[in-house]
């Protein structure tokens, strides 16, 4: 079994609190697009949100697997934690390599929910995961940069305040690697937007606030560039492991909601004068579903104890994601066969928990670019690209 004694009290609290949102909610908002306002506020007001901010800083400075733990009970509980789990990563581009003054400036109003740091620019139309082709960028103007291009499949952006921006300061064909030459900048949207920012959103088969941004000739104070001009790329890899992780762990949450759910209706549902679950054939794969669910969990605790422990984790991280994201595609989709048409129903939240879910073999990286890093880090094989 996986270990969920640890942080019992913050896994309580948290599915105390997610009670207070039940599926009708979620229905409604998937219904109408919308953003769950009232719920990241909760989320924010019991200090969940800035569970990874230092102290010193107003947050709980706890460790990742604290962080693991809320993600994981939120979708447990039925919830969906996209709308909000960046601000748990993201923030930690500006810990580890902003300037003090930036810290000090943002990361407290981060904390109490003064400020939202939510949105992520890094990916593009025509580079996609190739982040060193990216197209976007920004040249110095007295004590500005002037940001000019256009990002994708940015989560958020509407209802953020802040954006963690990555941009090419040094042309690709002028650097020695070409991981070199992009910048990290801080944009502060609340400004950016109708002067140099423009925000499309895109629809998608999730709520989830995708949105393409638009930069024309945004001026962005060279004060808000996170670290050194042109080490960005570095900056922005320390974040994907810990995305990485947090995201399994919401996997995880969504595949015990699954067995769970099916487990449950499965031993209520009578057919033939039986209850279905009494049948081998609905039994075994909900059977089967918690123990891939299982073993997933198991290599979610090892990349985050080697998360914790300061050591080399991006295979683990990406391993745990892969297996997270599969266990619980396929504990959903043995709930939708155990509830047979009703699973279709949005009235039993199934069908969207499904659709939220299917999202994690895609992003924040693709399972295909899973198996080719481990095939070239773990096991000495040459590059595909």
């Amino acid at each position: 079994m996986s270990d969920e004694s640890q942080y019992d009290d913050i896994r309580a609290g948290v599915k105390r609190l997610c009670d207070q949102f039940p599926g009708a909610y979620w229905r409604d908002k998937d219904e109408q697009r919308s953003y769950p306002v009232e719920f990241v506020e909760a989320l924010t007001a019991a200090g969940y949100l800035s569970v990874m901010i230092p102290e010193v800083y107003g947050g709980a400075g706890l460790p990742l697997g604290a962080a693991c733990a809320i993600l994981e009970e939120i979708h447990r509980s039925g919830c969906n934690g996209g709308a909000c789990h960046a601000q748990m990563y993201t923030m930690g581009t500006l810990l580890r390599h902003g300037s003090e003054a930036q810290k000090q400036r943002y990361l407290p109003e981060v904390a109490s929910g003064a400020l939202r740091l939510q949105a992520f620019g890094v990916t593009e139309p025509n580079s996609g995961t190739d982040t060193t082709r990216i197209r976007t960028h920004a040249v110095q103007d007295g004590d500005d940069y002037v940001v000019n291009g256009q990002k994708i499949w940015i989560s958020r952006a509407e209802h953020s305040d802040l954006l963690v921006l990555l941009v090419r300061t040094t042309p690709r064909e002028d650097c020695a690697k070409r991981s070199d030459g992009m910048s990290v900048l801080l944009v502060d949207m609340r400004t950016a937007v109708g002067r140099g920012l423009t925000i499309k959103p895109i629809k998608t088969m999730m709520n989830h606030g995708a949105t393409e941004l638009f930069f024309d000739d945004l001026r962005v104070p060279m004060a808000n560039r996170i670290g050194e001009e042109g080490k960005g790329f570095r900056y922005i890899l320390d974040g994907m492991n810990a995305e990485r992780i947090l995201i399994a762990a919401e996997c995880i949450g969504d595949a015990k909601y699954f067995i769970e759910a099916a487990a449950k209706y499965a031993s209520g549902r009578e057919v033939f004068g039986a209850p279905i679950a009494k049948n081998q054939g609905v039994q075994f794969p909900i059977a089967r579903a918690h123990i891939q669910a299982e073993a997933a969990a198991g290599m979610v605790s090892r990349a985050v104890s080697l998360f914790e422990a300061g050591e080399s984790c991006g295979s683990e991280a990406n391993m745990a994601k892969l297996l997270a994201s599969e266990a619980s595609w396929a504990a959903g989709d043995t709930c939708i066969q155990t509830f047979g048409g009703a699973g279709f129903a949005t009235d039993y939240d199934i069908e969207r928990k499904f659709r939220e879910t299917r999202l994690y073999q895609v992003a924040p990286i693709s399972t295909n670019l899973i198996l080719s890093h481990v095939a070239t880090h773990d096991l000495g094989m040459p590059k595909s690209f």
